[in-house]
């Protein structure tokens, strides 16, 4: 009878027995460094000496009167929203062509996805180099139609719009990979109905592809969105967040003050904000998609 007992608590127990590697490693990589950042944000921390100090909130006080951080939210914002909404204009217009029977499409379609693929740190060394004033490819083409060569990365009033056109290229087949998964997922019944009752492109694609596309095109924008929100590595390699911190984004600035001014404590508090600004931009999207129905409620 005590050996099955024990057979019986051990096949019950035993469930509850194999969580217990995912939830040390969930302590170990999420609430740790959770607690860690909130104990942080609170101090000054000098992780070259090792120093700390018992500040409060003076270091999310601190943030409201940074201009550079103001500068750098800025910029970021400027980034996010204009590469953005340029990389869903031209990914919806790429899905909406190639999702018809157009010849040699799929061909079209891999080709598109190449950008997509490259290393993002490649993709910057690349443009660095395109970019160059004296013997860059980009100048030289503009001359080819009579137009001055620009400094693009060392003149303040071009260096931004140089990174946005670089996430342009390399992201808008991300845009358009989503934008045409969710073409090919309305089902033709609404366009054979549409078709019988003569209805026109346009009104075919306002009435029935656009209402029935939203939920993908949210999830492209809110996916694309916060991936821009946190750009680091090509900012980094092409500007360095200059000239003039005309480049500087969130990302680099909380990586100069945590590595190179040796404050973790403050880069911790600025983390905290961009958390926050994430997730409230992150929710108005997801109850937007609710409301969509994409959701189960």
């Amino acid at each position: 009878m005590n050996l099955k007992a024990l057979s019986r608590w051990t096949e019950k127990e035993l469930k509850y027995l194999l969580l217990v590697p995912t939830i040390l490693l969930l302590l170990i990589l999420t609430v740790y460094p959770l607690i860690f950042a909130i104990i942080a944000s609170l101090h000054t921390i000098n992780i070259r000496t090792g120093e700390r100090s018992f500040v409060g909130l003076k270091n999310f006080i601190q943030i409201i009167s940074d201009n550079l951080f103001w500068n750098a939210l800025k910029n970021t914002a400027i980034y996010s929203g204009v590469g953005v909404t340029v990389e869903f204009a031209f990914g919806l217009g790429l899905a909406l062509l190639l999702n018809t029977r157009l010849a040699g499409r799929n061909i079209f379609r891999a080709l598109l996805l190449t950008p997509m693929m490259l290393p993002p740190i490649v993709v910057a060394v690349i443009f660095k180099i395109m970019y160059i004033p004296d013997f860059g490819v980009l100048n030289y083409l503009l001359g080819l139609i009579g137009i001055k060569g620009m400094i693009w990365e060392a003149s303040v009033k071009t260096a931004l719009f140089s990174l946005i056109i670089l996430d342009i290229w390399e992201w808008t087949p991300f845009m358009f990979l989503i934008l045409l998964a969710g073409l090919q997922a309305i089902p033709t019944d609404p366009y054979e109905a549409a078709i019988v009752d003569g209805a026109n492109k346009f009104q075919i694609f306002k009435f029935i592809t656009w209402p029935l596309l939203i939920p993908a095109v949210l999830i492209a924008l809110l996916l694309r969105l916060m991936d821009t929100l946190r750009i680091f590595d090509q900012v980094f390699i092409m500007t360095g967040g200059g000239p003039a911190n005309a480049t500087e984004t969130i990302s680099l600035y909380i990586y100069r003050h945590a590595f190179r001014f040796s404050n973790i404590g403050y880069a911790t508090a600025m983390s905290f904000i961009m958390l926050i600004i994430t997730v409230i931009i992150s929710n108005v999207f997801i109850n937007r998609l609710k409301a969509e129905e994409v959701f189960t409620l």
